[in-house]
């Protein structure tokens, strides 16, 4: 009887055993199945958030939930499956959670800031490596201070220059004109750096650790309107100040105008003006 019962046990076992392999290998055929991962990508598409998210862009640079996407894209091997698409949208979700409570940026109006050195290339050049490395550095401790006094964020430093962010035009504006004001302390062996600066404000997307969208090309196009050494803000940026900064600081503005023999702004909407901040 004993024998009986043990045969009957060891016949459901295999029976549960075979039950559970054939819905693992049911599970796992669903898992990759293009109609079924199309429709997962499509469910993310309606939920708040990036709907890309998991993509070599947006889990790039820091940042709680993207580096929980980097571990669970390495862990998936890359490979498009149903499950990697549910974990990445709830990831967006997460992601979505932090920016609304102001951990991660969406789409809500910063002021983007571009800075370069004006001739720098063409004096490193002559200068030499060891020079221009020291030049950079106090360059660095002349502009990046006052960002951060500002609550600015650095997003990227490019050599001569840097690109970064503020959740306050006024405090862009602020952060500009002590940059320039402490460069004017800066020298290396009778060499004084002069900085353009380009400010403007609007709702570039912020993906990964970077920046991006038209909104940041209008930026940098105030920088290149900077020409030999001017602070230079979009009208989107001036508009959006508060009425008595600019007394505050103790600057002026006045319109810019494009020297005749300057070529044209490229990827300025239309109808943007553009302002020089007289700080003398």
């Amino acid at each position: 009887m004993a024998d009986s019962d043990q045969s009957v046990d060891e016949s459901s076992q295999r029976k549960a055993a075979n039950r559970a392999a054939r819905i693992s290998a049911k599970l796992h055929a669903a898992n990759r199945r293009a109609d079924i991962i199309g429709a997962v990508r499509k469910a993310r598409a309606q939920l708040p958030g990036d709907p890309a998210f998991g993509d070599p862009l947006s889990v790039s640079g820091p940042g709680g939930a993207r580096a929980v996407a980097r571990a669970a894209d390495k862990i998936s091997g890359g490979s498009p499956t149903a499950a990697r698409e549910i974990g990445f949208g709830a990831l967006q979700l997460w992601q979505h959670a932090l920016e609304r409570v102001g951990r991660g940026r969406g789409t809500e109006p910063v002021t983007i800031m571009f800075t370069d050195l004006v001739s720098f290339s063409s004096w490193s050049l002559s200068a030499g490596d060891e020079r221009t490395l020291a030049l950079l550095r106090q360059v660095a401790n002349a502009i990046e201070p006052p960002v951060a006094e500002q609550r600015g964020t650095v997003v990227k430093r490019m050599g001569d220059g840097l690109m970064a962010v503020f959740s306050s035009p006024d405090r862009a504006v602020a952060a500009a004109i002590a940059a320039r004001h402490n460069l004017a302390d800066v020298e290396i062996d009778g060499y004084r750096p002069r900085m353009r600066v380009g400010l403007h404000t609007g709702t570039p997307r912020e993906i990964g650790g970077d920046w991006l969208g038209v909104d940041v090309n209008i930026a940098a196009r105030m920088m290149e309107a900077g020409g030999k050494g001017k602070l230079m803000m979009s009208s989107a940026t001036a508009d959006a100040l508060r009425e008595n900064t600019l007394a505050d600081l103790g600057v002026t503005v006045k319109p810019y105008k494009k020297p005749p023999w300057a070529a044209p702004l490229s990827g300025v909407p239309e109808g943007t003006r553009i302002f020089e901040i007289v700080t003398d």
